[in-house]
C-alpha cells in the first residue's frame, strides 16, 4: 500500500525540510515540490464545507456552502496565475469532473423558491426588474415575467455526518489517484494544518502519515522580521515581539489535540542536531530501509540548515529573543550546543 506524506507546520515552522528528507528516498515522490495544497482548508474548502453541513444547518446555509465550494474549487482548478491554484495542470483535469460529482452526490433537494442571496441587486438586474415592474402595471398583471436572480436553482442539502464523510472520502481518494498513489508513494505537501489535523480520521485511511512540524520561535520570529519580510515572502505573524508572543500563544492554544497515531510531531531543530536519530524514526514511521536511503542529504543537508537556527543568540536580536524566551517557555527548545549562525546564509 503506497503512503501519503503531509508535511505540515505553523508558517515558517520549515516543514518544508519533511518534504526534502523524504523525497531523498526511493520511491517518494513531491511532483510539485513545496506547492502547498490547500483545497480541504482553505477559505470555503472542503473542512468548511464540513462545518456549515454539520452545523447549525439551514436550507439557506447549505445553499450558500455548496455554491462557495463550488466557487473557491472553480478557482483553485482554473487561476493558473494565483500561486495556491492551477490545479488545471498541478492535479489533472479530473479535479473539476471529481468536484461536480462530490457536489451533486451532497444535493438533496433543488427549488425554483428564491432567497435573499438570490436577490442581490446589480445594474443588469435594476434594469430587468424595472422591465419587470413596468410590463406587470401595464397589462394590469397579465403579464408576469421571472424575477431576476443571482442564480437559480437553490440547492440544499441536510446530510449526515456519516453520509457527509463516506462521499468527502470518495472525493479525496479521487484526488489522490489522480495525484498518482496507486503507481507510488506522495508527499502532499501542506494537505492538512496542525489546527485541523484532528479531521484527519474523519478523511483518511492508513496510508496517510502527517509531519506536524515545531520550531522555536525565537529564530521565526527573527528570521520573518528581518529576513523573510525584507526579501517579500513575510509570513503573518506580528514583527513587534510582544504582539508575537501574544499572537503565538493565541495561535497554539487554539490548536485541538490530536492522538491519531498517524500525526507524528516532528522538531525542526532535531533534523538538525539529532539528525541520525531523526531519520531513523521517519524511517520507522514510514517503514523504510536504510537502503532506499539513495539520494542522502542531496536535498536537505543538515550542515546547510543549521545556518537557519540560533540567530536569535547575534547581540542584534538578544532583547527581542529574551522576550521571547520569557513568555513562549514551552516552546523554547533546548540546543545540545551553541552554533555561531551567519544570517547572510539563512534561508
Amino acid at each position: 500500500m503506497n503512503k501519503l506524506i503531509i508535511p505540515t507546520g505553523y508558517m515558517g515552522s520549515g516543514s518544508s525540510a519533511i518534504t526534502d528528507l523524504i523525497c531523498e528516498f526511493d520511491g517518494y515522490e513531491a511532483d510539485n515540490g513545496t506547492f502547498e495544497y490547500v483545497f480541504l482548508h482553505c477559505p470555503n474548502g472542503l473542512f468548511d464545507l464540513e462545518d456549515k453541513l454539520l452545523v447549525g444547518n439551514n436550507a439557506l446555509r447549505s445553499d450558500e456552502a455548496l455554491r462557495s465550494f463550488e466557487h473557491r474549487m472553480h478557482e483553485l482548478y482554473a487561476d493558473k496565475y494565483w500561486w495556491v491554484a492551477n490545479y488545471r495542470q498541478k492535479v489533472g483535469e479530473n479535479f473539476r469532473k471529481h468536484t461536480k460529482e462530490f457536489i451533486d452526490s451532497l444535493v438533496q433537494f433543488e427549488s425554483d423558491s428564491y432567497w435573499y442571496m438570490q436577490e442581490r441587486v446589480n445594474f443588469s438586474r435594476f434594469i430587468k426588474l424595472a422591465v419587470r415592474a413596468a410590463l406587470r402595471v401595464f397589462s394590469g398583471g397579465k403579464i408576469q415575467l421571472k424575477k431576476p436572480l443571482e442564480y437559480a436553482p437553490m440547492r440544499m442539502s441536510f446530510v449526515t455526518a456519516q453520509e457527509f464523510y463516506q462521499k468527502a472520502q470518495r472525493y479525496i481518494n479521487d484526488f489522490l489517484d489522480d495525484m498518482g498513489i496507486r503507481e507510488k508513494n506522495i508527499i502532499l505537501d501542506q494537505l492538512l494544518l496542525p489546527h485541523n489535523a484532528y479531521r484527519a480520521e474523519n478523511y483518511f485511511d492508513d496510508r496517510m502519515e502527517c509531519f506536524v512540524v515545531n520550531r522555536d520561535p525565537r529564530d521565526v520570529f527573527i528570521l520573518n522580521k528581518y529576513v523573510w519580510t525584507k526579501g517579500g515572502d513575510p509570513v503573518p505573524f506580528p514583527t513587534d515581539v510582544n504582539d508575537f508572543c501574544d499572537y503565538y500563544k493565541r495561535l497554539r492554544k487554539a490548536e485541538r489535540p490530536c492522538e491519531n497515531v498517524h500525526i507524528h510531531v516532528v522538531q525542526f531543530e532535531d533534523l538538525i542536531y539529532k539528525y541520525d536519530e531523526s531519520l531513523r524514526q521517519v524511517m520507522d514511521i514510514l517503514k523504510i530501509a536504510p537502503k532506499d536511503h539513495i539520494r542522502k542529504k542531496e536535498k536537505f543537508d543538515p550542515s546547510r540548515s543549521i545556518n537557519n537556527t540560533q540567530l536569535f543568540r547575534k547581540d542584534e536580536y538578544k532583547a527581542e529573543a529574551a522576550v521571547i524566551e520569557k513568555e513562549l517557555e514551552e516552546y523554547i527548545y533546548s540546543f545540545p550546543y551553541d552554533n555561531d549562525a551567519d544570517i547572510k546564509q539563512s534561508f
